[in-house]
């Protein structure tokens, strides 16, 4: 049996990544699951809220990458899987999961996921969204506080303590592991045209 073709996408917060990983669901209607990495930090229920709000989780020690690699092998041979469901309010894995069915397209989205060289060799094509850190940071901004709870404050010492050279240390470099780099993401037609079309020649080819 052909297994599924894998799509990953990396690039730093708030680079068109989701933006991206969308437009490709879209554009395959039921053919495509989309798994983000976010799903996959490891639990610290154990920890106090207040001690869960400070650890760093912009590095590559905070997911679960064994699951993630696991389950990513799981949807390429077709076999349907029980992902985590992570809250970032809470700062904490829930109990409950969800089921995600196998597609013949899998997306796979999120900041580290060239950092992780079983990661990479599961993809098919790597994708690496670039864009202007002073952009990357208002989205940032602008999601944090609206979607996750954050204040102002809280956002900007994350961003500057942890986030920004957590993006200079690990994600900026895999930027190597790319076959192809879009600025702007999913926001680039010109550069999404491009790729749909690929994704389907592979999938037209097998």
């Amino acid at each position: 049996m052909d297994k599924a073709v894998v799509i990953g996408i990396a690039g730093g917060t708030g680079s068109g990544k989701t933006t991206l990983a969308v437009r490709l669901k879209k554009a395959f209607e039921n053919d495509v699951t989309l798994i983000c990495q976010d799903y996959y930090y490891k639990s610290f229920n154990h920890l106090p809220f207040e001690e869960r709000k400070k650890l760093n989780f912009d590095h590559p020690n905070s997911f679960d990458t064994d699951l993630m690699v696991e389950q990513i092998k799981d949807l390429k041979d077709f076999k349907p899987i029980h992902r985590p469901v992570y809250s970032f309010i809470e700062h904490a894995r829930l109990a409950e999961t969800i089921r995600e069915e196998p597609r013949h397209v899998i997306v796979i989205e999120g900041i580290l996921i060239f950092q992780d060289p079983r990661l990479r060799e599961l993809m098919d094509i790597k994708v690496f969204v670039d864009a202007d850190a002073d952009i990357r940071f208002a989205r940032r901004l602008i999601r944090d506080i609206h979607e996750r709870g954050r204040d102002i404050d809280s956002v900007i010492n994350q961003y500057l303590n942890t986030v920004k050279p957590m993006h200079e240390a690990f994600v900026e470099p895999s930027k190597k592991y790319a076959d192809i780099i879009i600025p702007e993401g999913g926001f680039n037609e010109v550069a999404c045209s491009m790729l749909i079309e690929k994704i389907k020649g592979i999938l037209s080819a097998r």
